[in-house]
């Protein structure tokens, strides 16, 4: 931008080969021939300069000059040249900005976390770069605490955001007026006004269903442990910040409480005791109660509640460990055998403090408080014996001093034991004089752990030597070559035919097929052998011998001893055959009398084989 006439722009220069002493063939003159009347140029220089005051970069940025070199002073018949000069005019900070709108309207509901962008306002600036860089600020109005605004350096806009929190029941429209500035103003141009503008902004707030709010941020209760079920230990408040002002529902968080100590009135948020406390279980109990709006119950707040448990003076004082006393036989009155201390559950704010005490007046031991939560048990008698008296219970009171008094009785127990000169224990028991010296109570233990594990392994090795059958080797009726036949009787003579069937023995081509033997898996196969049969009059001890020549010479049969019975007595028997085998090839009468020569129990065939004969004679 230019803002007098006259500016030297820049300088042109012609150059002419001619020789510039002869004459003015060599003197050059310089004119404009187009850029009129924007610029001029100098006949003798060729200096170009601007011929209009205050040219504008905002109107026309760029212009083309052409320039006329002529030789000959300018005069006809010079010879002339011509160049053109491009000019851009630069820019200056001349220009303020200026916003479009005097008055901006924005919206922003309610509930608008801070921080929130609510919209933007720009001013416009015709110059460029930094000449038309601006700063927004709020520079007056009723909403200067509510709202911020940041310029963006790469759009030029003012960002307006929140800066506290908004409540449309509380106010409903802002008004702000904000400013923008140049930040780099020329001196130069301070004549043309200030280089800033101003508009009014106004921000409406708008309504939204809002969530119950509680009258503080935590809630803190004391209380003691011994109060009674159903105690108000507390209230909490909330309320609907909305104009419709909805009733609340409180509730607690089961999750926060999950043995249901406490209970909450929904309706006026006051938590009360629904089980026993215990300050000793636990001292802190953190709560989290919901409010909810009983209209809209999706619409819901929680605020943090912290119980804490008061101590109260509920439980007495113990041994604070497990003692193992125990008195020397050679120990003299007054010797300290044990010091004991105690430990309470409770916390009073004074600290504990506890009392020794016995339960009774004991002849033999006494006890002495040191004042320090500690006491020394004492003897009161030279000489004990364990052989008389191996143990002692000494019954000790200990109490507190809080309120209201709580005392405890424990029992120690004392032990009779030899001891050495120094005091140190060798023994306390009268038996252990009889067990060996070598041998500790452990190994005693472990040998009569083997003992019993060598027991049950017997008694468990016996039943199942009981509990072992023995696998049938007669697996079915159909295997013809022995059977064992009990009739616990005298027997039923020729007339007993369903234990046995004797025609086998008779006829021995019955058995010609040989079966294989089911009592035993054979390693081999062997084909049966064809035997010749045996004449009908072949006696039956040859034939059973045969058979047992085939059974050892066999080697399918197994080496192991077998029962075979054939239900035939031989011939070696003094009474001879009883059976009827050879009656059908006797036709002689047989004498029996020699049965009744037996004894009692062969009356029975005395009577049957003896009386047939009588009947026969008779008939």
């Amino acid at each position: 931008d230019f803002d007098v006439s006259g500016t030297s722009v820049v300088q042109v220069t012609a150059t002419d080969a001619d020789d510039p002493s002869y004459g003015n063939s060599a003197r050059v003159i310089y004119s404009i021939l187009q850029g009129q009347p924007y610029f001029s140029v100098e006949p003798e220089t060729g200096i170009i300069r601007t011929a209009l005051p205050n040219m504008n970069r905002e109107n026309r940025e760029q212009y083309q000059v052409v320039i006329q070199a002529k030789d000959m002073g300018g005069q006809m018949g010079g010879l002339s040249g011509t160049t053109t000069v491009n000019i851009t005019l630069t820019d200056v900070n001349d220009n303020p900005p200026r916003f479009p709108q005097s008055t901006i309207h924005l919206r922003i509901p309610e509930s608008s976390p801070v921080g929130t962008a609510i919209g933007s306002v720009k001013a416009t600036d015709a110059d460029t770069g930094q000449n038309a860089e601006v700063e927004y600020r709020i520079i007056d109005g009723d909403g200067t605490d509510m709202f911020d605004i940041v310029t963006q350096k790469d759009t030029q806009e003012g960002i307006i955001t929140v800066r506290k929190p908004l409540d449309y029941e509380t106010r409903r429209l802002y008004t702000l007026k904000v400013e923008a500035e140049n930040t780099h103003v020329d001196p130069r141009f301070y004549y043309l006004g200030p280089f800033k503008d101003t508009t009014i902004v106004k921000i409406s707030v708008e309504d939204v269903d809002e969530a119950p709010v509680f009258s503080r941020s935590s809630y803190l209760f004391e209380v003691h442990e011994d109060i009674e079920l159903g105690t108000i230990i507390g209230t909490v408040m909330a309320r609907d910040p909305d104009s419709a002002s909805s009733p609340i529902r409180f509730s607690l968080d089961r999750h926060t409480d999950l043995d249901r100590i406490f209970n909450i009135h929904s309706g006026n948020g006051s938590i009360y005791t629904s089980k026993p406390l215990d300050r000793e279980i636990s001292q802190w109990h953190n709560l989290s109660v919901i409010a909810a709006e009983i209209n809209n119950p999706k619409d819901t707040a929680r605020v943090p509640v912290y119980v804490r448990i008061l101590d109260v003076n509920d439980n007495a004082p113990q041994f604070a460990v497990f003692y193992d006393t125990f008195v020397c036989e050679n120990a003299r009155a007054g010797q300290l055998i044990q010091t004991i201390s105690a430990v309470d559950k409770d916390d009073p704010l004074g600290g504990q403090k506890f009392f020794f005490s016995l339960a009774a007046v004991n002849p033999n031991f006494t006890v002495q408080d040191n004042e320090d939560n500690t006491a020394r048990i004492l003897t009161r008698r030279n000489g004990f014996s364990r052989h008389e008296i191996s143990t002692y219970l000494l019954p000790v009171v200990i109490s507190d001093n809080d309120y209201p008094i709580q005392s405890s009785t424990g029992t120690l127990t004392i032990r009779v034991c030899a001891c050495d000169s120094r005091g140190n224990m060798q023994s306390c028991n009268a038996e252990a004089l009889l067990l060996p010296a070598g041998l500790s109570t452990g190994a005693l233990v472990a040998i009569l752990l083997c003992i019993i594990i060598l027991l049950v392994i017997v008694v468990l090795f016996g039943a199942l030597k009981r509990q072992r059958k023995k696998e049938p080797l007669i697996l079915s009726k159909e295997d013809i070559r022995d059977n064992i036949v009990s009739y616990n009787d005298e027997g039923g003579g020729e007339e007993d035919t369903q234990a046995f069937d004797i025609g086998t023995l008779r006829n021995p081509a019955a058995i010609e097929d040989k079966k294989l033997r089911r009592d035993i898996m054979p390693e081999t196969l062997f084909v049966p052998r064809r035997t010749p049969s045996a004449p009908d009059n072949t006696d039956v001890r040859d034939f059973i011998n045969q058979r047992l020549k085939e059974h050892d010479t066999d080697p399918s049969a197994p080496p192991y001893d077998s029962l075979a019975t054939y239900a035939y007595e031989g011939n070696d028997s003094i009474a001879e055959s009883l059976s009827s085998l050879e009656s059908g090839t006797t036709e002689g009468d047989q004498n029996y009398d020699y049965l009744r020569e037996w004894g009692p129990r062969f009356n029975k065939l005395a009577e049957m084989y003896g009386g047939g004969e009588s009947d026969k004679d008779t008939s």
